[in-house]
């Protein structure tokens, strides 16, 4: 069973940095890819930045120059770091894991921008 753990939401003020963490466990081989997901009350869950088992990366283009995905194999981490922090940044951050036979999703951590 493969498990992720997010770590590292908070409330900020605008302008300001977070570093997510998200920790993986169990997994028999290493997924293909791995992203970040955020979701906004009363908005459907996009993808924020992808990662894949080729080292390409991708962001969506509303955090492009702001936000760096990162991985560590060797300790099964994955990170988002975020700088220049909006507003419209707050919300739920999910860490997303695939593999071919599904996706794996940890449970979230808040990130609050204020202004």
């Amino acid at each position: 069973q493969v498990q992720l753990v997010e770590s590292g939401g908070g409330s900020v003020q605008a302008g300001e940095s977070l570093r997510l963490s998200c920790a993986f466990f169990g997994p028999i081989a290493y997924p293909s890819g791995m992203a970040w997901f955020r979701q906004a009350p009363g908005k459907e869950r996009s993808e924020v930045a992808h990662i894949y088992d080729s080292g390409g990366i991708s962001y969506a283009d509303s955090v492009k120059g702001r936000f760096t995905i990162s991985q560590d194999k060797a300790k099964n981490t994955l990170d988002l770091q975020m700088n220049s922090l909006k507003p419209e940044d707050t919300a739920m951050y999910y860490c997303a894991a695939f593999f071919r036979s599904r996706t794996y999703w940890g449970q979230g951590t808040q990130v609050t921008v204020s202004s």
